[in-house]
């Protein structure tokens, strides 16, 4: 196996809480693109930060952003106030800043971005969390201008 260094992605995304896999993305240096990486399964807190934090070192980013899933009309729902848990988490862990970024419609859009695409209904299935984390990071990137690198 090899294995190479990457440049250092400005930020890091992970979303989709309510399932039992968390999506993940990760940008570029400057801050153009926001690619999907395989998903991470949830285990248990201690696993997910593990993995988040062995990511977030072999990827060097600046930043995790975490999909905040409200709801349409931009209430906070039971699973909005466990994701600001999850970020708060890993805000007492992680070295790197945490940001929250609106996470609305994000699996419609990478569904329907994807069946555009002429993805098959099992691939979808498959990278759905990892396209809307994709996704996610592309609006924070857009809204909030990190500075790069």
């Amino acid at each position: 196996m090899l294995i190479t260094r990457r440049p250092r992605p400005a930020v890091w995304s992970l979303s989709t809480w309510a399932r039992k896999r968390v999506g993940v993305a990760v940008s570029d240096e400057l801050q153009i693109t926001a690619n999907p990486q395989p998903f991470i399964e949830r285990r248990s807190w201690k696993d997910l930060l593990r993995r988040v934090a062995a990511i977030i070192e072999a990827y060097d980013a600046r930043g995790l952003v975490i999909g905040l899933p409200l709801s349409l009309d931009g209430s906070e729902s039971d699973a909005a106030r466990h994701a600001r848990r999850i970020a708060e988490n890993f805000r007492r862990s992680l070295n790197v800043p945490v940001y929250l970024q609106d996470e609305r419609l994000t699996t419609v859009a990478a569904e329907e971005k994807m069946r555009a695409e002429g993805v098959r209904a099992e691939e979808i299935e498959n990278s759905i969390d990892s396209e809307s984390a994709a996704l996610i990071l592309r609006d924070f990137i857009e809204q909030k201008s990190v500075p790069p690198a």
